[in-house]
């Protein structure tokens, strides 16, 4: 099942209700799903290398916290901060702005031109970071094992 945004998302505790939690694609619901945006979201930071690797490892320790708790919707979450550390510092990589797509009042296209590649290797290096865990995130044995269950009890039609 996709991602639900019809959810009263300030008011729901997902903790309290993992049954309304849907996992969605990607980062879906990232910014979200409380308790554990509230929780996650001041340790992630990316601007530097030492900064990525400090808050990459900060929330992958989370993730393992929420593990160790059978708590999949804040592994999953955990998950998600880690990927979004990896997809911003990768935008911010490759577009100095952090917009990728060119702002123009004039296009009414629904084809957006994409802004000029500019390397920036210092942002590279910190999405790298947050792959590497990003990478260890999406492939730990118990994080595949809860999925896979949460799947089956509440995602299943």
């Amino acid at each position: 099942m996709s991602f639900d945004y019809s959810l009263d998302f300030p008011n729901t505790d997902f903790r309290q209700h993992p049954e309304l939690y849907r996992v969605g694609k990607g980062e879906q619901g990232v910014l979200l799903v409380e308790p554990y945006k509230s929780e996650i979201l001041p340790s992630w930071r990316f601007k530097t290398p030492d900064i990525a690797k400090e808050s990459s490892e900060k929330i992958y320790e989370l993730f393992l916290a929420y593990l160790e708790q059978d708590d999949f919707v804040g592994a999953d979450m955990a998950r998600k901060f880690i990927q979004m550390g990896y997809t911003r510092s990768r935008r911010y990589a490759n577009h100095k702005s952090g917009r990728k797509y060119k702002q123009d009042a004039e296009n009414t296209s629904s084809k957006k031109e994409i802004l000029p590649y500019e390397v920036d290797p210092v942002k590279a290096e910190s999405a790298a970071i947050f792959k590497a865990k990003w990478l260890l995130a999406k492939t730990n044995e118990k994080y595949l094992q809860l999925l896979a269950k949460h799947k089956q009890m509440y995602e299943v039609n």
